[in-house]
């Protein structure tokens, strides 16, 4: 059993965990995720490491209320326990050499993305942050971003807060004018990924993505993650989760990542009426 030593509600649809895993903690490195079970009978699913904490032994995971999975891990409170927490799995994230990056996050996918800056910026490279959210109650990490960033810019759909707009328009401002990076980071839901792709590659920019698609081992034996990469068949738990963004097969990606949107209603539906039942 793996302990929470501390839960946060970042905003409605959003936690943030700090669970007691040394082992893990003492491996972890940015890009990398783990598997876990909240509940014996739970099923398993992924989730990038936020952050670890090698002396306190803890590792922290950042995830939306989606499903019925996140719906029961979302349930637990501080002091409770994780049936199952495996990890480190996956590859680091390349970081070495890198002296300018450009970040770009959007949503949850900013949890994922903060490591990141922040290993970057303890490394001296100069990190420009673009994050972005629906509306102002979405935004998360703010604070961790702009004492990780050089520059930071948040971009709200709406407009409520930030910058109206995607994350995509201060990238391209930046681009066109002469500005460039060693690389370009994106992480966040697949649409947008795609067009950060769009976006730096008549600029000739490194620009990798992190691939979230459905796991369920973690080790390439079970093929639920397969991508197509380069006209090539890759593995997201073992080959990734970063890849070149400019090889990605975006829209197939997209196809394969509603498939099972039907069975996930139908899931989250029959947790709340579980969940439901026992605070009743």
């Amino acid at each position: 059993m793996f302990k929470i030593i501390d839960k946060k509600i970042l905003n409605p649809t959003v936690t943030m965990m700090d669970v007691y895993a040394p082992s893990i903690a003492k491996k972890a490195q940015p890009g990398q995720f783990i598997i876990l079970r909240a509940t014996s009978d739970g099923e398993r699913i992924p989730l990038t490491i936020a952050g670890y904490d090698r002396e306190k032994g803890t590792v922290k995971i950042i995830f939306q209320i989606v499903g019925a999975s996140t719906l029961i891990l979302n349930s637990l409170e501080k002091g409770d326990c994780i049936c199952d927490f495996a990890g480190p799995l996956g590859m680091p994230s390349k970081l070495d050499g890198l002296k300018k990056v450009c970040i770009v996050g959007g949503g949850v996918g900013c949890a994922i993305a903060l490591p990141i800056a922040q290993k970057l910026h303890q490394m001296g490279c100069e990190v420009h942050s673009i994050i972005g959210f629906r509306s102002k109650d979405l935004v998360i990490l703010e604070d961790e971003f702009r004492a990780s960033s050089t520059r930071l810019d948040i971009m709200t759909d709406d407009g409520s807060y930030g910058t109206k707009g995607v994350v995509t328009m201060p990238l391209k401002e930046t681009l066109e004018s002469g500005e460039t990076y060693d690389e370009v980071i994106a992480i966040g839901p697949l649409v947008m990924m795609k067009f950060v792709t769009l976006t730096t590659k008549p600029f000739n920019i490194k620009t990798t993505v992190s691939m979230n698609p459905i796991m369920i081992d973690g080790t390439g034996m079970c093929g639920g993650c397969r991508l197509t990469v380069g006209g090539v068949t890759k593995f997201a738990c073992v080959d990734g989760p970063d890849f070149d963004g400019f090889e990605v097969d975006f829209d197939e990606a997209i196809k394969k990542s509603t498939m099972y949107d039907q069975q996930q209603r139908h899931s989250y539906d029959a947790a709340c009426n579980l969940l439901n039942k026992e605070v009743n």
